[in-house]
């Protein structure tokens, strides 16, 4: 009997000595990516042609790229978000994917946690500003008196709840599936989007990168802000209208933002990243130790249990 023929893609699980080991541990004649780049089209055929199982992270996975793979059975999961992976072109090849949803959680509500307080005590400005050899003390607002509208109520939007209710800020949650009762049950009160949109200090994005939330932080939805709220996106680039958002920053309709994820990665666009009132990290809101090394753990027992079957 043959072995089974693994492929790991992402470079954050390549690069982690306990992911590969216990990979290899399972599957001893595993390939992994140590190219250092994030494989797409052509590269990620040629790496996954002659593989029975895959570990995809944020690498697009859909019709040409199964078809072009005809003994791909399985594509594990290494994340949350699916919108890199073609759920119907994997039915229609046959081939089965491994997911577990809320792995990196924690991760994901630290950061954002972390966003809300730098921004509203102005510690990013502060630090900036003391670098530049500017001494202005400006202490900001506390997180505790501020109105948090957390958009999406899965996994991490309840964990960001979770996280502030110590503090006492009032919080208002949009969601679009029938779950009033567990936002009440949480501390929360479900409102709809424009409520939130319209009362909310701080608006945190929690929610799957799908086509209706696509560009659903756009122009019309920076105007209805607070003149001094914060977007804090630690979600999916796309969900906000990067140009928009430059626009509203540039005319102040909103006081400033922090984002982990962007419309093109890496960032390139130097224009959002000179705004002062911003806070930007290049997409490591689930990349904490803990939170990869979950992942990782997660997509080689989805590979475990399909080949053990």
């Amino acid at each position: 009997m043959r072995k089974h023929r693994i492929k790991a893609a992402p470079n954050a699980f390549c690069q982690n000595d306990i992911l590969r080991s216990e990979l290899i541990t399972r599957f001893p004649e595993t390939v992994f990516n140590d190219t250092g780049t994030r494989l797409a089209g052509q590269t990620l055929i040629d790496f996954l042609q002659d593989t029975d199982g895959a570990i995809i992270g944020l690498e697009q996975i859909d019709s040409t790229i199964l078809k072009a793979c005809p003994d791909l059975k399985i594509v594990a999961k290494f994340g949350v978000g699916l919108n890199n992976i073609d759920q119907n072109a994997l039915a229609d090849h046959g081939v089965k994917l491994g997911w577990k949803s809320g792995v990196n959680r924690r991760s994901v509500s630290e950061m954002t946690l972390g966003f809300m307080l730098g921004l509203t005590h102005n510690l990013f400005r502060s630090d900036r500003q003391l670098r530049s050899g500017v001494w202005l003390r400006d202490g900001g607002r506390q997180l505790s008196q501020c109105t948090v509208g957390i958009v999406g109520f899965g996994h991490i939007g309840r964990d960001v709840a979770a996280l502030l209710k110590p503090l006492g800020c009032r919080i208002l949650v949009s969601e679009i599936l029938p779950v009033a009762d567990a936002i009440r049950t949480a501390g929360c009160e479900p409102v709809t989007f424009d409520e939130l949109i319209a009362k909310s200090d701080i608006v945190t994005i929690h929610t799957p990168l799908t086509r209706k939330t696509e560009g659903m932080m756009c122009k019309p939805v920076f105007r209805a802000m607070k003149d001094n709220a914060i977007l804090i996106n630690t979600a999916r680039g796309e969900i906000v209208v990067e140009k928009d958002l430059k626009q509203a920053l540039r005319e102040r309709w909103i006081g400033g933002a922090a984002l982990d994820v962007y419309n093109t990665e890496p960032v390139t666009d130097t224009e959002l990243l000179a705004f002062e009132n911003m806070a930007f990290t290049p997409h490591i809101g689930g990349n904490t130790i803990e939170a990869v090394t979950a992942m990782g753990q997660s997509a080689i027992s989805h590979l475990h249990d399909y080949f053990s079957d």
